[in-house]
């Protein structure tokens, strides 16, 4: 079906961006465009005309990732890529925030609380808002010193003289009060996160504040995910019975899930189906990682099993239910790990197994929702410290067609590809043939091997007896 969103707005905004590719000589145009994802187009005319004629046939559902490669690649002046995100975020139906909310919620903010280091926030605030005079050098040259900036006026009256300012006073001067309820909203994730504040009852006040106000327009701050042992929080809708708790695994499931992104800000995942064919863990992963007692507790609270030992054989029946009929490999990888492990198994890492879906924020951020969507796992691990291992047992249909009769080199560089992109998003992948698991034995023993092996070389402790 084609992209019948109105993306006026993001082409001007990405046409202004590159226009400047102009600055290049004709050769080396082509290059530039391949750079953005746009199409080449011979050496004839102007270069003016050349870019005309590419950035024409840039298709509107294209244009999102020549905005993204123009934003990864930080062309274009601050004022210039802010504009391009705002279109693009524009795009998520983020949250309304009235302008009544905001200044409320300004006056009520204590600055000097938000800013225990100057140089987090200001660089905090440069990833939102437009510090620096766009004229720069002309205004440095005319003044014959540097000239004003909000950045100055902020270091003066912020952290020089400090009370000069109230939290008011800033998001004035920053623009907060009319800018876009995406920008106002990341802008709130930011300045509630470790990347500003070093102190998790620190975070959690500021976050209390802002939740007092903005709940009155339907959303609020949840804690979504870790960032370096700190809490990180995400602002959500409130009135979407779907999005109670963030979905932050998918996994154990029966048949492919058929999951759609319904807005990447606010973590709205919506899966179409059977509910219960898919497992959906929706608390935030520990800082020391994903442990069984984690998944026990979840599961005991979700289906109100009396006792422990119930919810443990119940939840382990339940995983073991996912692992496909038709590889023995699997099936011996996930119980040799309990085996070996035995009561140790609580205070070690979780084996989720048929992982479709493992919801990393900075993923979401840097890549595009779409891409948490094309990585299944056959187990996953989350470990202390935000370390994630994911355990493959390739059979040969991994590399093989007409039933393993015949290779097949598309298949096996799948596979490859799949792993690489796994390891950009920071996953450590390791490969089992199906053969070295298919027999129980021979399983277990290597499995006592690498297991504790594993566990040395990412510093997982060993548990309690």
């Amino acid at each position: 079906m084609a992209d019948s969103r109105d993306r006026s707005l993001l082409r001007r905004a990405v046409g202004d961006v590159v226009a400047l590719l102009g600055g290049h000589s004709h050769p080396r145009l082509n290059a530039a465009f391949a750079e953005l994802g746009m199409p080449a187009v011979p050496e004839e005319g102007t270069k003016a005309e050349r870019l005309k004629r590419s950035f024409a046939q840039v298709t509107d559902s294209d244009l999102p990732l020549v905005a993204n490669r123009i934003l990864a690649a930080g062309q274009g002046s601050p004022p210039q890529r802010f504009r391009i995100e705002d279109a693009l975020w524009a795009e998520s139906s983020p949250p309304e925030i009235p302008a009544r909310i905001r200044r409320e919620l300004a006056r009520s903010l204590d600055l000097a609380a938000m800013t225990p280091s100057e140089s987090r926030f200001m660089a905090m605030l440069s990833q939102y808002w437009v510090l620096g005079s766009e004229l720069g050098p002309v205004l440095d040259a005319f003044f014959g010193s540097q000239g004003p900036s909000i950045k100055g006026d902020i270091e003066q009256h912020v952290f020089r003289n400090p009370g000069d300012w109230t939290a008011e006073d800033l998001f004035e001067n920053l623009g907060a009060f009319e800018a876009g309820d995406a920008r106002f909203a990341r802008f709130l994730e930011a300045i509630v996160s470790a990347d500003v504040l070093l102190d998790e009852s620190a975070q959690r006040l500021l976050v209390d504040t802002i939740n007092e106000h903005v709940r009155g327009a339907a959303i609020e701050l949840r804690e979504t995910r870790t960032e370096g042992g700190y809490p990180g929080f995400s602002l959500v809708f409130t009135r979407l019975a779907q999005n109670r708790k963030p979905k932050n695994i998918i996994f154990a499931s029966l048949t492919k899930p058929d999951i759609r992104f319904q807005s990447a800000m606010d973590n709205d995942i919506e899966i179409v189906g059977n509910p219960d064919d898919s497992l959906v863990y929706d608390r935030p992963t520990p800082a020391d990682g994903l442990r069984w007692r984690d998944l026990q507790t979840w599961w005991q609270d979700k289906y109100e099993f009396p006792t422990e030992a119930e919810a443990k054989t119940s939840l382990y029946r339940r995983l073991r239910r996912s692992l496909p009929d038709n590889s023995p490999g699997q099936q011996n990888l996930f119980d040799c790990y309990h085996q070996i492990l035995g009561s140790k198994v609580y205070d070690h890492p979780v084996l989720l197994p048929e992982v479709w879906l493992h919801w990393d924020h900075r993923t979401v951020r840097e890549r595009g929702a779409q891409a948490l969507l094309r990585s299944r796992m056959d187990f996953l691990l989350l470990l202390p410290h935000e370390q994630r291992i994911v355990l493959e047992v390739d059979g040969s249909q991994h590399y093989t067609r007409d039933r393993g009769q015949r290779p097949d080199s598309g298949k096996y560089a799948k596979t490859m590809a799949g792993d690489r992109d796994l390891k950009l998003r920071g996953y450590e992948v390791f490969r089992f043939g199906h053969d070295e698991l298919k027999d129980a034995t021979a399983a277990r023993v290597l499995l006592e091997q690498f297991l504790p092996a594993l566990f040395r070389r990412f510093n997982v402790s060993a548990g309690s007896d």
